[in-house]
């Protein structure tokens, strides 16, 4: 009678039972080399989910952004420092992804319209001002909406 041989678990498999020690594997096997190791399939599809994330991320920051800015414009008895500093925020996380990534500012440009869509609906919502309140076209130029020292009147 043989004893019971452990369980091994390729690169793959391991990416379906313990997503964080794949990241540690890999991240092991890229450094030492061993590129026939690698789960090239899992590895690619990942880096593939990163860049959405990124897109992700600066459409959210952006709809905020534009969200506060036409609150800050057509509530000007409300205007609050809270919202100042998620202003304030929101535009650092932009001029950060930036920074980082310059290559998103073309993407920026891409969804400032959908993203302007979006802001206005949730201004509406939060506001409780009707959605043709907030005209159809941005108020503001992309670059007002990231110029730390602008507000709207």
């Amino acid at each position: 009678m043989t004893a019971p041989q452990p369980t091994i678990f390729t690169n793959s498999h391991l990416y379906e039972q313990d997503f964080y020690l794949w990241i540690e594997t890999t991240a092991k096997f890229l450094k030492e080399g061993r590129f026939s190791e690698i789960d090239l399939g899992n590895l690619i599809e990942e880096i593939e989910c990163m860049g959405r994330s990124e897109k992700h991320a600066l459409a959210s920051n952006l709809v905020v952004l534009l969200m506060h800015l036409l609150k800050y414009k057509y509530q000007p008895e409300k205007r609050s420092n809270s919202w100042k500093g998620t202003i304030r925020e929101h535009r650092r996380r932009l001029r950060r992804t930036f920074k980082d990534s310059p290559s998103l500012k073309p993407y920026f440009q891409e969804i400032w319209t959908e993203c302007y869509q979006d802001a206005r609906k949730q201004a509406s919502d939060e506001t409780g001002l009707s959605l043709e309140t907030f005209g159809v076209d941005s108020p503001f130029t992309a670059d007002e909406c990231l110029d730390e020292d602008f507000l709207p009147d």
